[in-house]
């Protein structure tokens, strides 16, 4: 195991009366790649400065390689930990070249000149971050991703063991974010430097780093891997947001899906309904959906976003309604991709229907593979259970099957089933339903209190 590079021990720091680290503790092992996230104000940028001694601690101690940051002369420090700061501002046309070599400043004396050994470690800076082709054009000409690439090769210059990074994507496109955390990543693989960066962005934070501090409140909330970091409680508790926790598809890394927030679902095709009645609670009401071809992806957010207890089927694997289901965690009846229904299917999806309040069909096409799934709300209303059909359009646009899909619509339509214009009607009608449907389970609102 690697040996303990830096420790953070009871670290406190307050700017006035305001405490922005209140007794941090942690250990950084050597070539650790960690991330620091948590909500603005939460003291990771704090953190940063005072590990680079750029703020003094009121209380605590940190150990480099078991040595008191604080014995360490500035140069000595310099030449062992570089720092990448949020904000880089350069107002004079230095050439990238001379920005580079001010990270060899820590190496020189007073009045040295830069030696052919100096030369070297800038070129090799600059060829480490794909900066050399720019080495001769003054850095106010850059974009922001060549201007950050060159911060980096400035510290790289420093030679350190240790590269603190704060916000290096801030202000940048996709594409940059991109390039320069594989850079970091890169280095942090090739030269064992331990990385310490502060982002803001959880999934970039949980698909390149492998360890992750969360900060809250100036206090360490969660250390450890993405996984045992971002985690729902943990971001509700640190965030105050309501999130979905899913995986990269192609790393595993875990992915944090917002689902709700000020106008969350107010944009066209949005499924996002009324709150629910105070009191009630929607979490107790279970919702299958009957959906596929993409027709019930936005109300499955809808009821989830809601608190609904939700299942859907049966949706063929790779269908964007099961992708979707499989997104927000729905338990999913379904079938193999392009195939009929099967009398398998069929069957669990009318055990999932007998264990629903609630069954909704979805504004679906209609084709030979999927007429089970009308079927099964046809039972469903004949053994008395609410069903909501949403039919905007009407059978005859969406069916494909001669005939066959429109009347089982038709047959259904004249049973007890609420039609509803859209998804959002069609949420509208389970909230308005919503305490008759408790009552009528007797699952009343108040219990558990």
């Amino acid at each position: 195991m690697a040996s303990i590079h830096l420790a953070i021990c009871d670290l406190t720091c307050s700017y006035g009366s305001n405490i922005a680290l209140d007794g941090v503790t942690f250990q950084i092992r050597r070539g650790d790649f960690v991330g620091l996230i948590g909500p603005n104000g939460s003291g990771k940028s704090t953190l940063l400065r005072t590990i680079s001694r750029v703020l003094r601690p009121q209380l605590g101690e940190i150990l480099l390689d078991g040595q008191d940051l604080s014995l360490f002369k500035q140069v000595d420090l310099a030449r062992r930990m570089a720092v990448v700061s949020q904000e880089n501002p350069v107002d004079f046309d230095f050439t990238v070249e001379e920005i580079v070599m001010m990270g060899r400043y820590p190496h020189l004396s007073r009045f040295e000149r830069e030696k052919p050994g100096d030369l070297e470690k800038v070129r090799q800076a600059l060829e480490m971050t794909g900066t050399l082709s720019l080495a001769r054009r003054p850095v106010t000409e850059l974009s922001g991703g060549e201007r950050q690439r060159v911060m980096i090769a400035r510290a790289l210059a420093q030679d350190p063991e240790v590269l603190l990074l704060d916000e290096p994507t801030s202000h940048l496109d996709i594409g940059h974010q991109i390039e320069i955390l594989d850079m970091v990543k890169r280095l942090n693989k090739d030269r064992g430097l331990t990385v310490i960066a502060a982002l803001h962005d959880l999934n970039l934070a949980a698909l390149y780093f492998d360890r992750l501090i969360l900060v809250k409140d100036g206090k360490v909330f969660a250390l450890g891997t993405p996984v045992e970091v971002i985690t729902k409680d943990n971001i509700r508790a640190a965030y105050g947001s309501e999130v979905l926790i899913t995986r990269h598809i192609l790393s595993g890394r875990p992915q944090v899906v917002l689902l709700s927030g000020e106008g969350l679902g107010s944009g066209p095709g949005s499924a996002a309904g009324p709150a629910p009645p105070a009191g009630w609670r929607v979490s107790r009401v279970r919702v299958h959906v009957i959906g596929g071809g993409g027709m019930g992806a936005p109300l499955l957010e809808g009821l989830v976003n809601m608190g609904f207890q939700v299942t859907t089927g049966v949706l063929n694997i790779g269908d964007s309604d099961w992708e979707m289901a499989r997104t927000l965690g729905i338990d999913v009846v379904e079938a193999p991709p392009f195939s009929y229904i099967g009398e398998k299917e069929h069957l669990q999806n009318l055990e999932a229907v007998k264990g629903s309040d609630v069954i909704v069909l979805a504004n679906i096409p209609f084709g030979n593979g999927n007429l089970k799934n009308l079927e099964a709300a046809i039972q469903a209303a004949d053994s008395g259970k609410l069903v909501i059909v949403i039919n905007d359009r009407g059978a005859g646009r969406r069916d494909y099957t001669g005939g066959r899909g429109t009347r089982k619509l038709e047959q259904l339509l004249e049973k007890p089933v609420i039609v509803a214009r859209d998804d959002r009607e069609a949420l509208e009608i389970l909230v308005q339903r919503a305490p008759e449907l408790l009552a009528a389970g007797h699952r009343s609102p108040a219990a558990g209190h």
